[in-house]
């Protein structure tokens, strides 16, 4: 992964939700545009499952809703992503060492972030795609007082099943290269990689994506080469260990996991008191639309807004579409105003 401009906040050494330490723990961030006097204009990107504060850029400009000239943007890193604290730059916990997060766990960090390091004591919007959104429903969930509103997009509340079980194929797929050796390698499982990518490329569009021959529009002549450029994503700027050390996380999504509602996922969604729109793409294999109609209805400020598209959970990927890109901002203008 390419080194990129980012502050890094030490946390010191970090008990987790499994009982296990993070030791010399940081997180990796970056923020944009400036706190204002009353400092209300915070908006808090987290960051999706191949994404970085860079690819969180595509979501937010100068002619975008989320505008750095009005916003105090703070965009935070994963753990496990090659940035904050991960396998591959952990000094003491390097590889299969490294120790099970959740969702709980990074949003607990990124609070310490905001409130001790940063000195903010209210967030006006926390949104994100992906595992970003899982990160918005964990933050108004955890700190239900600190967050005035929340839209996760192609997210959820709570790892479904179905979803569980699509992790569990790409995982095993990784795993199967020898060259991964639990964990303790000596060279990237290449195989293993592109075979990660392989199968991860099948869910991430639907399959009426492939039906009309859309991956076109990005430049693939056919689908082989979607699949070639998904292997060599992987290959290139992913760690296996970072990768399945998120896929964890993702697994374990629920934001009723911890001490504060014990697993009451129903008890969890009612005491989210930020304002929020939940938006599932309507192809969504991920993250159905069925999902989040469940969560909003036990939501007290909660609306659903299903944007329609054959494009899958790749829709909000930056660039893919534009009307989905303009649909978004509405929603974000709607919040923030």
């Amino acid at each position: 992964m390419n080194n990129f401009d980012f502050n890094i906040y030490e946390l010191g050494d970090v008990k987790l939700l499994s009982g296990e330490t993070l030791l010399s723990a940081e997180l990796a961030y970056k923020t944009y545009g400036t706190l204002n006097s009353k400092k209300n204009n915070v908006v808090v990107l987290p960051t999706f499952y191949t994404g970085t504060h860079i690819r969180n850029e595509g979501f937010f400009g100068t002619n975008r809703a989320i505008n750095p000239n009005k916003h105090f943007i703070i965009s935070i890193n994963l753990f496990g992503n090659g940035l904050s604290s991960s396998p591959t730059n952990s000094e003491k916990q390097q590889g299969s060492k490294f120790p099970s997060i959740t969702l709980y766990d990074n949003v607990a960090c990124q609070h310490k972030l905001i409130k001790d390091h940063l000195n903010i004591n209210q967030i006006a919007l926390v949104t994100g795609w992906s595992m970003a959104g899982c990160q918005s429903y964990q933050w108004a969930a955890q700190y239900p007082d600190m967050v005035d509103a929340i839209l996760p997009f192609c997210a959820s509340a709570k790892t479904s099943k179905h979803n569980f079980v699509f992790l569990e194929g790409v995982k095993a797929a990784l795993c199967a290269d020898p060259t991964w050796n639990n964990g303790d390698y000596n060279s990237s499982p290449i195989k293993g990689l592109k075979a990660f990518g392989r199968v991860y490329a099948g869910w991430a569009f639907s399959q009426s994506f492939f039906r009309e021959k859309k991956y076109k529009e990005l430049g693939f002549n056919n689908v082989e080469e979607l699949l070639t450029d998904w292997e060599n994503d992987h290959v290139n700027n992913w760690d296996a260990n970072n990768l399945l050390t998120k896929l964890a996380t993702w697994q374990k999504g629920d934001i009723s996991l911890g001490p504060i509602y014990n697993g009451n996922f129903v008890e969890a969604l009612k005491n989210i008191k930020a304002k929020a729109i939940l938006m599932p793409c309507s192809t969504d294999l991920y993250f159905p639309p069925e999902d989040n109609k469940m969560e909003a209805e036990h939501m007290p400020n909660a609306e659903l807004r299903t944007y329609t598209s054959i494009w899958g959970h790749c829709v909000a990927n930056p660039g893919n579409d534009k009307k989905f890109e303009n649909y978004l901002d509405q929603a974000i203008s709607d919040l923030l105003e």
